[in-house]
C-alpha cells in the first residue's frame, strides 16, 4: 500500500509521421495530412507511488518538478520530436509511443507507475510499464433526448423511481463519449491502432445512430431498454468491442458523461483500480 502523487508539466513540441522505407505515396496513403510537419501542445501527467515520509511527503514535489524538466519537458519543448531523442527515431513518435519513451526516462529517477500524455482534448495516451502495451483514448460528442421509464409502470410510479427524468415527452443531454483501448505498440510505427479507422468506428458505431435522436424512439435497442447512462455505455461497449477487436486492439473502457455531475465508466475487463 502506498500513495500516489501525480505532477502535471507541459510542453510544446512538432512531429510528423513519415516511414522514409516507404515511397511519398505509400507515406500519403498511410498517414494522411499527419506527413507533414505539425505540433501539439502536450499536457504530461506523471503518477509516482511510495510511501508518506516523516515529512508527509511521498517525494518533495519541487524535485519531482525539476526531475521531469531536466529529463523530460527542457529536452522535448520546441523541438522536432523525431529528431529528439534516438527512441522516436526509430518509431514514429505517436502520443501513445511517446508516452512509453517518457516512463522509460524517468523510471531510474522517480518511483513512476503512470504516464499520462494528453496531444489535444480528445486524444490522449496512458502507459503503465507493460512492455510494449499502452492505452489510447479518443473522445466526442453526441446530443440526444431519453426517457426514463418503465413501459411497465404507470407514470406516478416511474417517478418515484426517476424523478423529473420520466416526464412523458423525455429531455436532452449533450453525452461526451471516450473509449479507451489497449494493445501492442508497433516498434517501427509507434501505433497500436490506426486511429483514423478507430476514429471511424467510433462514428459509424454510435455517433451517427445516436447523435439528434430521441434514444426511446429511434435507437431499436432502447425500445426495451431504458437508456440510462448506465445503458447507454454498456450498449456502446457491446457495439464497439468486436469492431475494436478487427482493428487488432482491445476496447478497454467506454466513458460516458451525460452533464458535468454524472458520468459513467463501463469496462471490457473486471476493473482493477491502479494501485491496491
Amino acid at each position: 500500500m502506498g500513495c500516489l502523487i501525480v505532477r502535471r508539466a507541459r510542453f510544446s513540441a512538432a512531429h510528423r509521421y513519415w516511414l522514409p522505407e516507404l515511397s511519398e505515396a505509400q507515406n500519403r496513403a498511410r498517414f494522411g495530412p499527419t506527413t507533414r510537419i505539425h505540433g501539439h501542445n502536450y499536457v504530461l501527467f506523471v503518477s509516482m507511488l511510495g510511501p508518506v515520509d516523516d515529512y508527509g511527503m511521498v517525494l518533495n514535489l519541487s524535485d519531482v518538478k525539476h526531475v521531469i524538466k531536466r529529463e523530460v519537458t527542457a529536452q522535448l519543448d520546441t523541438n522536432l520530436l523525431n529528431e529528439a531523442w534516438p527512441e522516436l527515431a526509430e518509431a514514429l513518435p505517436t502520443t501513445e509511443h511517446l508516452a512509453r519513451v517518457i516512463f522509460g526516462r524517468l523510471k531510474p529517477h522517480l518511483p513512476v507507475v503512470r504516464v499520462q500524455l494528453f496531444e489535444s482534448d480528445d486524444l490522449w495516451a496512458e502507459y503503465q510499464g507493460e512492455g510494449m502495451q499502452a492505452y489510447l483514448t479518443i473522445s466526442e460528442h453526441f446530443a440526444a433526448a431519453h426517457r426514463l421509464a418503465l413501459d411497465s409502470l404507470s407514470l406516478e410510479e416511474n417517478t418515484k423511481i426517476y424523478g423529473l427524468c420520466a416526464r412523458p415527452n423525455g429531455h436532452g443531454h449533450n453525452y461526451h463519449v471516450e473509449i479507451t483501448v489497449k494493445g501492442e505498440v508497433d516498434g517501427r510505427t509507434g501505433m497500436l491502432v490506426d486511429l483514423v479507422a478507430l476514429q471511424q468506428i467510433l462514428k459509424d458505431k454510435v455517433l451517427l445512430p445516436f447523435d439528434h435522436t430521441f434514444l426511446n424512439k429511434d435507437v431499436p435497442y432502447f425500445a426495451g431498454v431504458v437508456p440510462t447512462a448506465e445503458n447507454i455505455a454498456l450498449h456502446i461497449r457491446d457495439l464497439l468491442e468486436e469492431p475494436v477487436r478487427s482493428l487488432g486492439a482491445t476496447l478497454h473502457k467506454v466513458r460516458l458523461i451525460e452533464s458535468p455531475n454524472n458520468s459513467v465508466e463501463v469496462y471490457t475487463e473486471s476493473y482493477a483500480p491502479l494501485v491496491g
